[in-house]
């Protein structure tokens, strides 16, 4: 008989099966890989270690009236400790997420699987707003900096590398997000499928 086809997705064609003859039943896409993508998460990573590293080695300087230190953008503390936590943060979400790449496949339930990837959409979504939030405040902050402050221009690559890997990071995650609900669909069609095609009908 004819089973009735699914069109919520587009990924479902009408399909024929026979009662008689279960083997007939088509299989359902397996979702086995984990919520992220893997070169993604390796370039978010580094991007973040640029933006800490860069802002915590070289984005300091010293004040010519004394030992103290003082931020290179524009001597705004605010901007330096926004970038540094930032970064620091978001190289913690990637090693954590990467464990849950690992674990992934071992979760059989396809409605736990569908929550770590709803988490994985949220993250992704929040991580590309701060970054966007990093860039834009670093970019003001460099931008209205005193020359006078810096007339060795110490640490000006270092500044420029934070705000143009704070810049990509805002791709990352946001195509880290794309793609993480697209792989929620997949997620949706393997759950409605094995609602109407139960392991238990199969031999």
């Amino acid at each position: 008989m004819v089973v009735s086809y699914f069109s919520k997705i587009g990924k479902y064609k009408e399909v024929k099966t026979d009662h008689k003859n279960p083997q007939d039943t088509p299989e359902a896409p397996l979702v086995e890989s984990g919520p992220r993508h893997p070169q993604f998460q390796g370039r978010q990573k580094v991007f973040s270690i640029v933006v800490f590293g860069s802002i915590v080695n070289e984005g300091y300087l010293n004040s010519n009236s004394g030992g103290e230190t003082f931020c290179i953008y524009n001597r705004n503390p605010s901007a330096c400790s926004y970038g540094v936590t930032v970064g620091v943060l978001a190289f913690l979400t990637c090693l954590l997420y990467l464990a849950l790449d690992v674990y992934f496949p071992q979760i059989s339930s396809v409605k736990d699987r569908k929550k770590a990837v709803l988490s994985d959409i949220g993250v992704s979504a929040f991580w590309a707003f701060l970054w966007f939030v990093g860039f834009c405040f670093l970019a003001n902050q460099w931008q209205v900096s005193k020359p006078k402050d810096n007339p060795m221009n110490e640490g000006t690559d270092a500044a420029r590398a934070a705000i143009t890997f704070s810049f990509f990071s805002i791709f990352t995650w946001s195509l880290t997000a794309a793609l993480a609900v697209r792989r929620f669909k997949d997620l949706t069609f393997q759950e409605e499928y094995s609602t109407l095609f139960p392991a238990s009908a199969q031999p």
